[in-house]
C-alpha cells in the first residue's frame, strides 16, 4: 500500500507565494499631522502624485476580483484624505474589508458612531507609550491625549474590539502590562510590533531598539501573556530563545510571498518596512514588461518571483535555531547595512552584534516626505478637496 503524499507545511506553501497576498498594506497618503521620529515611511507632506479617488477605486475592484479578504490602510495619516470614508465605504461594498491605522486625529464622536455601525471596518490606534511622557517623546506633544480621546469616543459609541498598536522600544518595553491594562480599559486588543530601522526609524534605531536583555524580557512577556495579544508575526527573530512554537506565528519573512505594500502613488514594494528601490516591484499604473495593475505586479514581477525561490540560509546555516527564526527580518538587515543572508541585527544568539560593530554602509529609504523643521504638535486640520499642486512644509492637509 502506497503511503499518502506528504502535505507541505503551511510555511513551505507560503514560501512559494500565493495568488493574492494575505496581508496587503496600502498607504493612501504620506500626509500626516504628526512627525513621529520612527516613521517607517518618513511621512509628513502629501505627494502631489497621489492616486486619485477613481484610481483607488480601480485598485479596490481588482482586489475584489483577486479575492483579497482585507487591506491594512495606513500612511501617513489616512483619514486626512478628503475621500477616505468614501474609499472605505467603496471597499466594504465590494467585499474588501478594511483595517486602518490612525493616530486618532479624526476619530470624533460622529465618526466613532459611523464606525460602530459597520461590521467590516477595524480601527487601530497608534500609541508608543502607556503614558504621555513616553509616548509624546516619540510621536509628538499632544499625541497621547489625542489617541486616548479617540479610544474613548470609540468605546462610548459601542465600537467593538478596537486595536491599540504599539511599536516596542527601549523606552516602553517596561510598560507592556500598562499597555495591556489600557487596552482592557477601552475594550480593545493590544497589538505590538517590532521597531524597524526604516524611514526616519533609521536615524533613531540605535537609541530606540530594545537591548538584548530587553529582547529576552519581551520574549518572556509574550510567552506568559501573549494569548490575545496580536503581533503580526513581528517577532519571529525571538523564536531562538525557546522551544519551537512557543511564540505564535509563521516564523517567516513574508515579503513578496504573502505580504506587500502599495504606496500613495501606486508603487508596489515587497515589504511595508522596506521602501527602497531594491524592493520596488513595479507600479500599478505603469507597464514595465508584465502588464499594468496590481495583479500583474503581484504575480509576474521578477522581484517577487525571485523572493519566492528557495532562499539560502547563508551565514545562519550552521545555527541550530535557523528553523525557528529563518534568519530574521529582511528589512532590519538591509537598513542596518548587514548581509541579506546573514543574521538579524537583533539575533537573540548574539550573532548580529559583531556585524553591527563592523564598518558598514547603511542604505537610506528611497522616499522622504518629512516636513521641514522636525516634529511639531498635532496640526489643526483644514481638509482639501483635491491634492495640492506642490509640496507644503506648513501643513500636510
Amino acid at each position: 500500500m502506497e503511503s499518502p503524499a506528504r502535505v507541505p507545511k503551511l510555511v513551505e506553501q507560503f514560501e512559494g507565494g500565493l495568488d493574492a497576498p494575505i496581508c496587503l498594506t496600502w498607504e493612501l497618503t504620506y500626509a500626516c499631522n504628526l512627525s513621529c521620529v520612527h516613521c517607517l515611511s518618513s511621512s509628513g507632506k502629501r505627494d502631489p502624485r497621489e492616486l486619485s479617488t477613481q484610481q483607488c477605486k480601480d485598485i479596490i475592484d481588482e482586489l475584489e476580483r483577486m479575492q483579497v479578504f482585507y487591506v491594512n490602510i495606513g500612511g501617513g495619516e489616512p483619514t486626512v484624505r478628503s475621500d477616505f470614508w468614501e474609499l472605505v465605504d467603496y471597499a466594504t461594498e465590494h467585499h474588501v474589508g478594511v483595517k486602518f491605522s490612525t493616530n486618532g486625529v479624526r476619530i470624533n464622536e460622529e465618526v466613532a458612531a459611523k464606525l460602530a455601525a459597520s461590521d467590516y471596518v477595524d480601527v487601530q490606534i497608534s500609541l508608543d507609550g502607556a503614558t504621555a511622557e513616553i509616548n509624546d517623546e516619540v510621536r509628538g506633544p499632544g499625541s497621547f491625549a489625542m489617541a486616548i480621546r479617540a479610544l474613548e469616543n470609540l468605546k462610548n459609541a459601542g465600537f467593538k474590539d478596537a486595536k491599540i498598536s504599539v511599536v516596542v522600544t527601549r523606552q516602553n518595553v517596561d510598560q507592556l502590562d500598562e499597555f495591556k491594562a489600557l487596552a482592557d480599559t477601552y475594550g480593545a486588543t493590544l497589538r505590538i510590533t517590532r521597531l524597524r530601522p526604516s524611514g526616519r526609524g533609521a536615524d533613531v534605531w540605535d537609541d530606540l531598539h530594545p537591548t538584548p536583555a530587553q529582547q529576552v524580557q519581551l520574549y518572556d512577556w509574550l510567552v506568559a501573556h501573549g494569548e490575545g495579544v496580536l503581533t503580526g508575526d513581528s517577532f519571529f527573530h525571538l523564536s531562538g530563545l525557546g522551544e519551537p512554537g512557543a511564540l505564535a506565528g509563521l516564523n517567516l519573512c513574508g515579503a513578496g510571498r504573502v505580504v506587500c505594500l502599495i504606496d500613495p502613488i501606486g508603487d508596489v514594494y515587497a515589504c511595508p518596512f522596506a521602501i527602497h528601490e531594491k524592493f520596488h516591484a513595479g507600479n500599478i499604473l505603469e507597464d514595465t514588461g508584465f502588464g499594468t495593475g496590481f495583479k500583474n505586479v503581484w504575480q509576474r514581477s521578477p522581484l517577487f518571483q525571485e523572493l519566492r525561490e528557495p532562499q539560502s540560509a547563508g551565514a545562519c546555516s550552521g545555527c541550530a535555531h535557523y528553523d525557528s527564526c529563518r534568519g530574521g527580518c529582511m528589512a532590519a538587515k538591509f537598513f542596518t547595512g548587514l548581509p541579506m543572508d546573514g543574521p538579524d541585527p537583533e539575533c537573540v544568539q548574539g550573532y548580529g552584534e559583531p556585524a553591527l560593530a563592523a564598518e558598514r554602509d547603511k542604505p537610506r529609504s528611497s522616499v522622504d516626505h518629512s516636513r521641514a523643521g522636525g516634529r511639531k504638535a498635532p496640526i489643526p486640520l483644514k481638509l482639501l478637496t483635491v491634492p495640492p499642486k506642490k509640496f507644503c512644509n506648513e501643513s500636510p492637509v
